[in-house]
């Protein structure tokens, strides 16, 4: 199934039309679609109204660099800044991925919105891309601190969505300019990169998206296309039985399949459960491509929303006021 995004602050009659075709599971919201939490709460309705109660609603709402919500929202410090505190402080720092994560989740929860994609559980070496989104080098302790993330997520009412498999971070090459290759052979990848996505698994995450990389030595496909990483890797090795998500098919890297429609169904064929088409000018060929495609909405139940507090109860509870407080602290630290 897709997730699609949507141009503006309201839903234009032909974003309406999508959210009614089958095939399409919810949307992806971007800075474009946010003004203020009540416009965010009306679009939420909207949206829902037109492709019905079930459909899901997720923002990429990290902090740092990638906080698609802001104005009305805590702002969030990168996911670095709480690796940093590991080293002077392991115990604080396991705390402060916990509590981010439930401010993060408690807010979206609280406007509308069923789950952000995160944590990044990608190991901070380097990656364009990556950069400070990443808690930090070592996989022990990026597996420690995303961890006590999906805890935070969970005890909020939200699923938590680890990326990107098998990987990110030890490759140079930014995906959304270009093809990203890591030569490195299986073990290493297993022995580094893959700790952390297998340790939050056994904690229960309700899902995974895959990687525009590819990874010659394990699949000649990149990882978001290839039935090796996605059902033996993944879902035979790791043990995986939940919800497998494409990375967003306009990206450069993306274009190993070729078309839209043909980056749409290779990631269907390897095994993903929902493909991300985020911008607004691919999604009739995204729809397309999933015509006559069985569909099946419960499947992906799991990344529904929990029942959780509005606003006004989230601003009148002084654990909130504590937490916000500590996480954001780690603004103003060197």
């Amino acid at each position: 199934m897709l997730m699609i995004g949507v141009a503006a602050l309201e839903l234009a009659e032909h974003e309406k039309r999508w959210l009614s075709e089958a095939g399409v599971a919810g949307v992806l919201l971007f800075s474009r679609n946010y003004q203020s939490r009540d416009q965010l709460s009306a679009l939420c309705d909207a949206i829902r109204e037109a492709g019905g109660d079930d459909t899901l609603i997720a923002v990429d709402q990290e902090g740092g660099p990638v906080q698609r919500l802001r104005d009305g929202f805590t702002r969030l410090p990168p996911l670095s800044a709480i690796g940093e505190r590991y080293a002077h402080d392991p115990h604080e720092a396991v705390r402060l991925a916990e509590e981010h994560a439930w401010v993060m989740a408690s807010e979206l929860r609280a406007s509308g919105v069923d789950f952000s994609f995160a944590p990044v559980v990608d190991l901070a070496r380097g990656n364009a891309a990556i950069g400070l989104r990443a808690f930090h080098a070592d996989p022990a302790v990026t597996a420690e601190l995303a961890q006590a993330y999906v805890r935070g997520m969970h005890l909020a009412g939200m699923a938590a969505v680890i990326k990107h498999f098998p990987g990110h971070g030890s490759v140079a090459a930014d995906t959304h300019k270009t093809a990203a290759i890591d030569p490195r052979p299986l073990e290493r990848i297993l022995r580094e990169d893959l700790l952390p996505f297998a340790e939050c698994i056994e904690a229960r995450v309700e899902a995974v998206m895959m990687a525009h990389v590819t990874y010659p030595a394990v699949d000649a496909q990149p990882a978001g296309y290839s039935r090796v990483w996605i059902e033996r890797i993944l879902r035979g090795e790791l043990g995986f039985a939940g919800v497998v998500v494409s990375d967003d098919i306009s990206m450069a890297a993306a274009g190993a399949a070729g078309s839209v429609g043909g980056r749409v169904q290779a990631h269907l064929e390897a095994g993903c459960d929902l493909v991300l088409a985020c911008f607004p000018d691919v999604v009739d060929e995204a729809i397309a491509a999933v015509q006559g495609r069985q569909t099946d909405r419960a499947a992906l139940s799991s990344l529904r929303g929990a029942i959780a507090a509005g606003w006004d109860g989230l601003i009148d509870n002084p654990q909130r006021d504590r937490f916000v407080a500590r996480i954001t602290a780690l603004h103003d630290e060197p």
